[in-house]
């Protein structure tokens, strides 16, 4: 029987944001796989808490949500840097992993730009500042707490280096656009120890999850069809 499918979506996005209208989540159920789609804490539906502190252990917590069994997973940004944390906090629970929209930004964290992006999900992004205030248009959408999101930038992250991915031995295929600013794919590539990569021509951060590239890399490494 195959895996049930994770799939986690990026930071100020949500389940009906990223996976819906792609299709993805229907095309993985025509194929017969479950999908866990969940929004993460302080998105979309999800509880919303506007204390740092409250989002300090999301990754062991999540491990907890999962079902007996093994999983495959999907993650896009923030979403596939909190896939590869749970995998490495319970490599047992997983299968196949794509992850996309990451490459080199998972090894050299900006604070500052961080902390900028963190005061344009609040309603402060200087005018200057393109990334934030791109962010800043999502954090504006209905469904979304700008404050609740700023707390989440501000959280203790998970570690994720040398002993991480030391647990990390599932076959994970990284797919990356080629306009992303999370490039260039090589220094995740050179950690995974059975990583495979897809390029996405001309494709940006942003526009990852639409692509068609990327849902057929989904669909191929995950041995849907």
């Amino acid at each position: 029987m195959s895996n049930p499918v994770l799939l986690l979506h990026g930071f100020t996005g949500s389940v009906e944001s990223t996976w819906v209208p792609t299709g993805i989540v229907e095309l993985l159920g025509d194929a017969g796989r479950e999908v866990i789609a969940w929004d993460l804490p302080g998105h979309g539906t999800a509880e919303k808490h506007h204390d740092p502190g409250a989002y300090a252990e999301m990754e062991q917590e999540l491990v907890t949500r999962l079902p007996e069994g093994q999983v495959d997973g999907v993650g896009f940004s923030m979403g596939a840097r909190t896939l590869l944390c749970m995998a490495a906090i319970a490599p047992e629970k997983f299968g196949r992993l794509v992850v996309s929209g990451v490459g080199r930004n998972l090894f050299e964290r900006d604070e500052a730009q961080a902390e900028r992006i963190a005061k344009g999900v609040q309603g402060d992004a200087a005018d200057d500042d393109v990334h934030a205030q791109t962010f800043a248009r999502y954090a504006a959408e209905p469904d979304q707490d700008g404050l609740a999101l700023a707390a989440f930038m501000r959280r203790k992250h998970h570690p994720l280096g040398k002993t991480q991915f030391e647990q990390i031995t599932h076959p994970v295929r990284v797919v990356l656009g080629t306009e992303d600013f999370a490039g260039p794919a090589a220094p995740l590539l050179d950690a995974l120890s059975d990583g495979s990569y897809t390029e996405l021509r001309g494709c940006d951060h942003f526009a990852t999850p639409k692509n068609f590239g990327f849902i057929d890399a989904v669909l191929e490494h995950l041995e849907v069809f």
